[in-house]
């Protein structure tokens, strides 16, 4: 992970404009960064904006900055301020690790620049590896199942089993091979995919969020 931070980013974000100020979460993060003797770069806020977007303004600018490594490290309130989903989450910390920059959670005690943080990375990275086995373990029982009462995973002229489609999709397979093995259209197995993306950000939306 990163050396000790110099210059740090704020990340701060409210669900709504109505009863919520980011100012709350913006305090505490400049008056922990004086403390540590950090410069502020540049503060990072969306509002009005719900954390399970995919998109966020604010959010996107700060991921574009951290590449032209404007800062040192991202400080944010919580954690569930700035992921919006546990699969979010590792990712971004991977990416930021990649980057050799930190990332610290201040309401979560959470400081991957320490070898403590960086063994909760370990730990959340393992917690989401394992929501990511539950889902595949789901989808292959549901074939077997399937299967098991007859019916057929793909065929044409009829809707395809998203399962089959998952299942594939887990082993490597690509959208067209996935098509041609179901006897399904490119845009079917496309719509399954984004469909199961959106139910699985929710999943884990609701274990980070719990």
């Amino acid at each position: 992970m990163a050396n000790t931070p110099n210059r740090v980013a704020l990340y701060s974000r409210v669900s709504t404009t109505h009863g919520q100020d980011p100012e709350l979460q913006l305090r505490e993060l400049r008056e922990y960064a004086a403390s540590r003797g950090w410069t502020i770069i540049r503060e990072y806020t969306d509002l009005g904006i719900s954390g399970s977007k995919d998109s966020r303004p604010a959010l996107n600018r700060l991921m574009a900055d951290a590449h032209q490594r404007k800062f040192d490290a991202v400080l944010v309130w919580k954690l569930d301020r700035f992921a919006r989903s546990l699969r979010h989450l590792v990712n971004a910390l991977a990416e930021f690790e990649a980057l050799g920059l930190a990332f610290i959670s201040l309401r979560d005690n959470l400081d991957l620049s320490t070898p403590a943080g960086r063994l909760m990375f370990q730990i959340i990275g393992a917690m989401a590896e394992f929501e990511r086995s539950l889902i595949q373990e789901r989808v292959r029982a549901g074939i077997r199942n399937a299967r098991a009462k007859g019916k057929k995973i793909g065929r044409p002229g009829t809707k395809v089993n998203p399962a089959a489609v998952l299942v594939l999709r887990s082993g490597g397979e690509s959208v067209r091979a996935i098509a041609a093995q179901l006897n399904s259209s490119v845009g079917t197995v496309s719509r399954i995919l984004a469909a199961s993306a959106q139910m699985a950000q929710a999943r884990l939306a609701e274990v980070l969020h719990a």
